[in-house]
């Protein structure tokens, strides 16, 4: 009994009990040894009976994935303990595949005399709890234990659709001319070559600068009777659009929509190798999201948008029950609600007439970010050019009609207007780009705790309709301004992302608040922090023309300004919070009928998600801190 005692004082989390009890484990555990190599449990089947203390030998554990290819392989030697985690966070079910070596021996301590130490020992339960929370930080740790249940019945026709790389689709071959050849040789060679769509090339080059279509030759040269024998390149539709062969899937017909094209071409080791077809590759996707968008894009009034809007939830819930990572499913609300606000402003320019100046109109906040949930409003605003001052209150009430009338047409379809005002509908955030630069100048030099709040949800804009370059300019002179000293500015930014703090209590317990009869807390004040702080960093860095947090992090990691370790646990934080907000919201506008709110009862959650988010909790602040450091010290 001394011997066993004596290595059980060595193995964690043992070590933090007392004598007298280690005494009482010892005359508990059984001795079992393994003569030749043993499967013990298969991964999320076999019930765990004990928790098992290697004292000789090991166990190999690892995930398989569909393949049957080991994932995370994950060695137990001597001294340390199999099952905890299982038994507590995973139903009995054992988290991984389990193999002994030949010879190896273990202690097993049941099931429920280790269920009495963890009742008995509030630092022997935490042990296997927060060593959970913090493997569930981990992506593909996370990705293996996540129960995946799919409804029969869903908006995907497959898995693969988003773990597909574009290089494993069949790509169509590029058929090409200069851009000096006579439009009638330019059809001639597409119905020699059976296709609808043929690249146009520089004359001497082998340079792509834009693409012809069937379409193309019947609206430009057909309707317009236009000389056949004239150049290809003045009837050639620009900008071309292209993307990686490692990108995915879900990746290219995003791009697709967000750009409004129809054909793609592949790149890989940088050169050209084939295309796709928007239509070709939708009709394999008979029932995907890509295909609602479609219909999104093609209706034929307001009446078939709001209908449209309203399935979105559905389409959010089966997307996440199907365990598409929650980053893609912000893309496809975004898409969607970007299509719309699409159709609305092109409606609405048909209406009113065209519009007297170049403008933009920008989509703020989290749509801006791309990172839009089910509770959602509209944050947009408007630059338009500066013009001669005789013309300038014309073309202001003008662009003030025209923002009107598309922020109640998007309120009437289910977009409701910004409570706080920044919506282009308030003529505070229509204006023109000199005004834009001036308040830029304002926000950054007389910084204040309400400044920054605004300059904060104009910088994570992004262009929608109208002339880009009204945005490029606006971002070339943030650029200047973000060159000259901005202590107090970023002072300001840092300390409004260090007023949150984690719902915590001393004792690391959930703070809650009462709400509607239940104690909750607040899930988008539990993210904000993280928007914030890389905010922040973004700003500082001149990340610009950025503006996805997932993307930013991304950016921030190049530049050396994150080490890998921070980046992967801030992307993974983030992610798993926008999942468990945007599956409440959905389960709230399809179970419940109600309004979705950010609120979240901590009795609802799992054991399991309760250590996660305590986990990420911990992450937000030790990356706090860091801000702090960087930031306010000084100050």
């Amino acid at each position: 009994m001394d011997n066993r005692l004596a290595f059980l004082r060595t193995v964690a989390p043992f070590t933090v009990l007392p004598d007298d009890v280690l005494a009482g484990v010892v005359d508990l555990l059984q001795e079992v040894t393994y003569a030749k190599p043993t499967q013990l449990h298969e991964q999320d089947v076999s019930k765990v009976r004990t928790l098992d203390i290697v004292v000789e030998g090991a166990y190999d554990t690892f995930f398989l994935d569909s393949a049957g290819q080991q994932r995370l392989p994950e060695v137990y030697g001597p001294g340390t303990c199999y099952g905890g985690m299982s038994i507590l966070l995973n139903k009995k079910r054992s988290l991984r595949t389990v193999v002994a070596r030949k010879g190896t021996r273990v202690w097993q301590l049941p099931r429920r005399d280790f269920r009495a130490l963890c009742l008995a020992s509030e630092q022997f339960f935490q042990y296997f709890t927060h060593k959970f929370g913090q493997r569930m930080l981990n992506d593909e740790f996370a990705h293996f234990v996540k129960p995946v249940n799919p409804p029969e019945a869903n908006f995907l026709v497959a898995d693969a659709l988003f773990s597909r790389r574009v290089d494993s689709l069949e790509v169509r071959e590029i058929v090409a001319c200069p851009a000096d050849t006579p439009i009638f040789e330019a059809a001639r060679r597409m119905a020699a070559h059976k296709v609808s769509c043929l690249f146009v090339t520089e004359p001497g080059s082998d340079r792509i600068i834009g693409y012809c279509t069937d379409i193309t030759l019947r609206d430009t040269v057909i309707a317009q009777r236009r000389d056949a024998a004239g150049p290809v390149g003045e009837v050639t539709a620009r900008p071309i659009r292209s993307i990686s062969g490692a990108a995915f899937v879900h990746e290219a017909i995003l791009l697709m929509f967000q750009t409004k094209t129809r054909y793609l071409l592949v790149e890989r080791d940088g050169r050209f190798v084939g295309f796709l077809s928007r239509n070709k590759l939708l009709s394999d996707l008979a029932q995907s999201p890509f295909m609602f968008i479609q219909a999104v894009r093609l209706a034929q009034g307001t009446p078939e948008l709001k209908r449209r809007w309203e399935m979105v939830p559905d389409i959010v819930n089966q997307l996440l029950t199907r365990g598409v990572r929650p980053e893609i499913v912000n893309q496809v609300i975004t898409t969607v609600a970007d299509t719309i606000a699409l159709r609305v402003i092109e409606n609405v320019l048909a209406e009113q007439g065209p519009a007297p100046a170049r403008f933009v109109f920008m989509v703020l906040g989290s749509e801006g970010r791309k990172e839009q949930t089910l509770v959602t409003d509209q944050d947009n605003a408007i630059i338009y050019e500066d013009k001669a001052n005789e013309q300038r209150e014309l073309v202001r009430a003008y662009f003030l009609r025209f923002a009107a009338a598309v922020s109640d047409e998007l309120n009437h379809i289910g977009l409701h207007y910004c409570s706080g005002g920044f919506m282009a509908k308030n003529p505070k955030w229509t204006h023109s780009l000199s005004y834009w630069k001036r308040q830029y100048r304002e926000w950054m030099g007389e910084a204040s705790p309400e400044t920054v709040m605004q300059m904060a949800t104009f910088f994570d804009c992004r262009a929608l309709y109208g002339d880009f370059t009204l945005v490029d300019e606006l971002q070339s002179f943030l650029a200047q301004e973000l060159s000259q000293p901005l202590d107090r500015f970023l002072f300001y930014m840092a300390r409004n992302a260090l007023q949150y703090e984690a719902p915590l209590t001393f004792f690391r317990n959930f703070r809650t608040f009462a709400q509607e009869g239940q104690q909750v807390f607040d899930l988008k004040k539990t993210m904000t922090p993280i928007v914030d702080l890389v905010r922040v960093y973004a700003l500082k860095h001149q990340i610009l023309g950025v503006t996805n947090t997932g993307e930013r992090l991304a950016r921030l990691r190049e530049r050396g300004v994150l080490r890998e370790q921070e980046y992967h646990e801030l992307l993974q934080a983030y992610y798993y919070l926008m999942g468990m907000r945007l599956k409440k919201q959905a389960r709230q506008l399809i179970d419940d009928r109600r309004a979705p709110t950010n609120y979240l009862d901590p009795k609802t959650l799992t054991q399991v998600e309760q250590v996660t988010l305590k986990e990420i909790f911990k992450v937000i602040g030790d990356f706090q801190l860091k801000i702090k450091v960087s930031f306010t010290k000084s100050l």
